[in-house]
């Protein structure tokens, strides 16, 4: 698993600033994360940064007479977006001077772009749009600290006031997106509570895996919260456990050989090869026994070259 963050994003285009032409004179964002792109490479660079439709229509600070231009997107797969931008700007007569790029791209030329500042191969998130792709319906997601907060200490009484927090807890990380997989500790008995707020809250998912156990006592007694989560992960056809927690993200990681990304901390924690052979024995499902033998195939050859093998099976 690639996984970039905003902080990461930041990163690459500093140290692409070298291959850029040294008479631009705007930077131009592609709609909406190519926004986000533009406005660090403006704030790096001093240059002006205006939206594409700005740029189309010459809403900008010089009034359209700007010579030389990037046009910026955050990331390439498809190209589509990148496509799209291309022909708005040759039918607005606005295409001399301007160049194409990309923070990321699948790989390090694409023919939509001119410069693409780092190749991150597929499977790859971002931080930017992590709960907004598509890509969730490949996961495992933790519930509290990534949908909703966490109970404070009077919430977690197991009790009355628990209950009202099951009912009421505040939204975090909005998705409109099918999650594969919800896989929470909180308890089996508050699955009705749970899955209401879930309905209210508009989250589509495919399974809710909660852990059965009599009471938080049992369970704090157990310490079985990344346990829990790392069996149902390590069981499943999921690619990514998306965690709220460090220490538990770590764990289900351990537990699991497989990568966890802890979303507060903007980490992704990747097993290592010992971690993914210690798994391979445990696995009753011959699909989890294969994503864990791709998953050792990845940590053996690197992104690149797992990536180059995975095209050259696929075409043979």
């Amino acid at each position: 698993m690639n996984y970039r963050s905003i902080a990461d994003m930041n990163r690459t285009i500093l140290a692409s600033l070298h291959r850029l032409p040294r008479d631009l004179d705007l930077v131009v964002g592609v709609p909406r994360s190519g926004l986000l792109a533009a406005q660090m490479l403006g704030a790096a660079t001093g240059l002006p940064v205006v939206a594409l439709d700005d740029f189309l229509e010459k809403r900008t600070p010089a009034e359209g007479a700007e010579r030389r231009v990037l046009v910026l997107e955050d990331s390439l797969s498809s190209g589509i977006a990148m496509q799209e931008a291309r022909d708005r700007v040759a039918a607005a007569g606005r295409g001399e001077g301007v160049l194409y790029a990309a923070v990321y791209g699948l790989k390090p030329q694409h023919p939509e772009a001119d410069l693409i500042f780092e190749a991150v191969p597929q499977p790859r998130m971002f931080q930017w749009n992590a709960m907004h792709h598509k890509f969730l319906a490949r996961c495992c997601v933790d519930i509290d600290g990534i949908l909703c907060h966490d109970p404070s200490e009077a919430e977690n009484d197991d009790g009355p006031a628990y209950l009202e927090f099951l009912l009421n807890a505040r939204p975090l990380n909005r998705t409109r997106q099918r999650i594969g997989m919800l896989v929470t500790s909180r308890l089996e008995k508050y699955r009705p509570q749970t899955e209401a707020w879930l309905a209210a809250q508009g989250i589509a998912f495919d399974r809710l895996a909660m852990l059965d156990l009599p009471s938080r006592e049992e369970r704090m007694r157990r310490g079985a919260h990344g346990s829990f989560k790392a069996s149902v992960y390590r069981e499943s056809d999921a690619l990514l456990f998306i965690e709220s927690e460090p220490r538990q993200a770590a764990e289900i990681m351990r537990l699991s050989g497989r990568p966890v990304l802890c979303l507060p901390e903007q980490r992704l924690y990747q097993p290592d090869l010992g971690h993914i052979a210690a798994q391979i024995p445990r696995l009753r499902s011959r699909s989890a026994a294969r994503h864990l033998v791709r998953q050792a195939a990845w940590s053996v050859l690197g992104p690149d070259r797992f990536s180059a093998l995975s095209q050259r099976l696929r075409g043979a």
